[in-house]
């Protein structure tokens, strides 16, 4: 099969990484990709966000499946386009695709659905909010209804902080994401990613994990995309996981099945843990960023066969095949991320680093030229190990990381913490 990967990030590299594994792949394209993905696939330039352009590209490079990396594209109805096109995708439609895209969206399908889920309020007036904050009190979370990259949640432990988020949201900090907020109810326990493909009717679970979404040891500082992630999650046991399953994500599929947008893709179901019930946190459409890479790990060449079977529609059929094993990734993000930070240093030693089943690194935010990678983005390399347990593939990972030679970075140095 000829593949075409829509992204640039660390999760599709470690999805390139996985499809290049399965005889089933002849050719590999990923667009835009990095500096990483040109070592294992041809990399080309357009525009993903134009369902035009892909489906153009697509029938121009005879590509038979078409795997779709990041949100944007999707909230944009790329894969409706290469559907139309008869071009075989993995992604949701744009219509259920707003099961990221709009958190109210998400919210009026849990309450269709019964969902268990944290008490809320939709604003589109910062005045009303306001008033909804003063009355509800913290701790309190305010988020930004659209698409943030990850950054439009303020888990506001005072009330000054939930009216400053709202005065930021509403005066363009998050741009058109923040035209409308959901406050909502603070929910206490622990948060672990529960991964499921879904063909429209069945949903098949894939792998859980656990990320670290602040940019300080110890969980402190602000939010980030991810500074790193462990695959499986400790706390989300086969019961919880059950549960999930069974309370929130089968209802959801059969809502949206109801109402004409039937999904078919990958559901990250963020769930909030408390004596041993599971709450949905959020819905992303996508495979998470850094979690996506330990579970590609996990999962190898497998993975392919799998997204062709949701694409299919025959997921009834298909069985996950997981080792008894670990994984974690390690974030080296650019000094001053989440914040300003700069582009253009060199990154050093990276060749003389294990590429296999059991270590590899995904690149994220990196391009390269005559040879030498330079930093291009905020979050910048995954380095991502597997061991028979979670400390086994701590070690490694960190072995690989201080053999990075890179002024220009940090990480953490505490991922896993949790569970180790």
């Amino acid at each position: 099969m000829n593949i075409l990967i829509l992204g640039s990030g660390g999760r599709e590299h470690a999805l390139a990484w996985a499809v290049m594994q399965n005889p089933k792949c002849d050719k590999l394209i990923v667009a835009p990709g990095n500096a990483g993905i040109a070592q294992i696939a041809d990399c080309a330039s357009f525009d993903i966000n134009s369902g035009t352009a892909v489906v153009n590209f697509a029938e121009e490079n005879a590509i038979d499946f078409v795997i779709v990396g990041p949100e944007a594209p999707l909230a944009n109805g790329v894969a409706d386009r290469l559907r139309e096109a008869g071009i075989l995708t993995f992604g949701p439609s744009e219509g259920a695709a707003r099961l990221e895209a709009s958190k109210s969206f998400t919210k009026e399908i849990c309450d269709a659905s019964n969902a268990p889920t944290a008490s809320y309020g939709h604003f589109t007036d910062a005045e009303a909010a306001k008033a909804y904050i003063r009355n509800e009190g913290a701790p309190i979370v305010v988020k930004a209804d659209g698409l943030a990259a990850g950054k439009g949640v303020i888990v506001a432990m005072d009330v000054q902080t939930a009216l400053d988020a709202i005065d930021d949201m509403f005066g363009g900090a998050f741009g058109g994401a923040g035209a409308e907020v959901v406050i909502e109810e603070f929910m206490d326990g622990e948060e672990a990613s529960f991964f499921v493909l879904c063909d429209g009717k069945t949903a098949l679970p894939v792998g859980t994990a656990q990320d670290h979404k602040r940019v300080g040891e110890g969980d402190t500082g602000p939010n980030t995309g991810g500074m790193g992630a462990y695959s499986p999650a400790p706390v989300l046991t086969d019961e919880i996981a059950q549960k999930a399953l069974d309370q929130i994500v089968q209802p959801t599929i059969d809502e949206m099945a109801k109402r004409g947008t039937p999904y078919t893709g990958v559901l990250y179901v963020g769930l909030m843990i408390k004596d041993g019930q599971p709450r949905l946190v959020e819905y992303n459409v996508r495979f998470g960023d850094p979690e996506c890479q330990v579970l590609m790990m996990r999962l190898g060449a497998q993975a392919m066969d799998l997204l062709q079977a949701a694409a299919e529609e025959r997921l009834a059929d298909a069985k996950v095949n997981w080792a008894d094993d670990h994984a974690i990734t390690v974030v080296i993000a650019a000094n001053g991320y989440p914040g300003s930070y700069d582009k253009g240093s060199v990154i050093d030693g990276l060749k003389d680093l294990p590429e296999d089943s059991m270590n590899m690194v995904f690149h994220a935010g990196t391009t390269a030229k005559d040879g030498v990678v330079t930093a291009t983005g905020g979050r910048v390399l995954n380095v991502t190990a597997r061991g028979a347990s979670l400390q086994e593939a701590c070690d490694r990972a960190y072995a690989m990381v201080e053999q990075i030679d890179w002024d220009g970075g940090f990480y953490r140095r505490d991922i896993g913490w949790r569970a180790l």
